[in-house]
């Protein structure tokens, strides 16, 4: 058998589907997103996403502020300064 067939299925299948939670974990968010669970850790840390929900230790992103959010006009790239 080869690694291929071993590998996970998507976490997408949970996000896109219409009847999709109000509320995804770290790593369905991460998936909706794009990004590394760990890369999506570090900006929930940082404050830098909306919707976040804590439970204890537990963390929930609200689904309709993540699809709402754009994330690539949230600051400067590559360390440019805004005029």
């Amino acid at each position: 058998m080869s690694h291929s067939t071993c590998r996970k299925a998507p976490v997408l299948a949970a996000v896109a589907l219409p009847g999709a939670p109000d509320f995804l974990t770290v790593e369905e968010a991460a998936a909706l997103l794009r990004v590394n669970r760990k890369t999506l850790y570090e900006s929930i840390r940082l404050g830098q996403v909306p919707g976040i929900v804590r439970l204890g230790r537990v963390l929930r992103i609200r689904r309709s502020a993540l699809v709402n959010w754009m994330p690539g006009n949230s600051g400067p790239a590559l360390g440019e300064k805004k005029p």
